[in-house]
């Protein structure tokens, strides 16, 4: 049943909002910083644990453990590549999108946020970042939306997310409803002011890179379709390249661990849940 709500009960509920907003924004003892350069820093042979190139329209799943790094970097042109991630002893933790964006008061995820569980947890600190143009909101690709976009082609003939997400649920002895909203890399959405969605190529280049540090042992899973906004009509994704990388200890004032108030509170959930 549809509420309708008075415009006098629409601006409480803004005021209320932004108040609780500027109470969340006013703890910020590091301002963050700007998009990570270009290129991305080399790496010692003894750093690189595993790389993998995923082809355009495929899938690829990996364990990473605790203060390990993803790299993802467009190293073969343009492409957007989703990710989800489970908790590897507890899948039923996962990824949590909404959380994120609510609790950080943004949806601009770059360099010094984190990427929280459906538990409060912290998941993923974004360590580098040369863009910060991810998509919390619109999800991946479907069959339905692959024959809508794609003129006289069958959405099952070509790969999409969704699709994609099950295979590789399924093979990590998961089901798909255990599947968290996907959160889209190298996806430049934003909203126009009359709340539409857009996509803005110009906020992603060739060679860009994002640096995810795993702050739990954790199963992550890549499909690299292209996004439902994006809108070549030609489906061509590039490959892309994922590097795992070598753990090392975050030393104390670390910038994703400090930067804000709801970080800081995140890291006391990952603590409480090792004791």
């Amino acid at each position: 049943m549809h509420i309708r709500r008075s415009p006098e009960e629409i601006a409480a509920n803004r005021a209320r909002y932004e108040e609780h907003q500027r109470k969340g924004l006013e703890f910020a003892p590091k301002a963050l910083p700007g998009k990570s350069a270009k290129p991305a820093p080399e790496l010692a042979a003894d750093q690189v644990l595993h790389r993998e190139t995923v082809p355009g329209g495929w899938y690829w799943a990996t364990r990473v453990r605790k203060n390990e790094i993803l790299r993802v970097s467009l190293d073969h042109g343009f492409s957007t590549v989703t990710l989800v991630a489970w908790k590897a002893d507890e899948p039923s933790e996962r990824l949590n999108l909404p959380d994120t964006v609510k609790v950080q008061w943004t949806t601009g995820l770059g360099k010094g946020r984190v990427i929280l569980s459906d538990m409060g947890t912290v998941m993923f600190s974004i360590t580098e970042d040369s863009c910060a143009a991810h998509d919390c909101l619109m999800g991946g690709s479907t069959a339905s939306s692959n024959a809508r976009k794609y003129a006289g082609a069958n959405g099952a003939d070509i790969r999409n997310t969704r699709d994609n997400l099950v295979k590789l649920t399924t093979k990590l002895g998961l089901d798909r409803r255990d599947i968290p909203a996907a959160l889209a890399l190298f996806a430049p959405v934003r909203v126009d002011d009359d709340g539409r969605f857009v996509w803005k190529p110009e906020l992603v280049e060739d060679g860009d890179y994002i640096d995810l540090r795993a702050e739990m042992d954790m199963l992550v899973g890549f499909s690299n379709c292209p996004h439902p906004l994006d809108p070549s009509p030609v489906y061509a994704p590039n490959p892309v390249t994922i590097t795992r990388i070598a753990a090392s200890e975050p030393a104390a004032d670390d910038l994703c661990r400090t930067a804000t108030a709801e970080a800081v509170r995140g890291f006391e959930n990952n603590a409480l849940a090792v004791i």
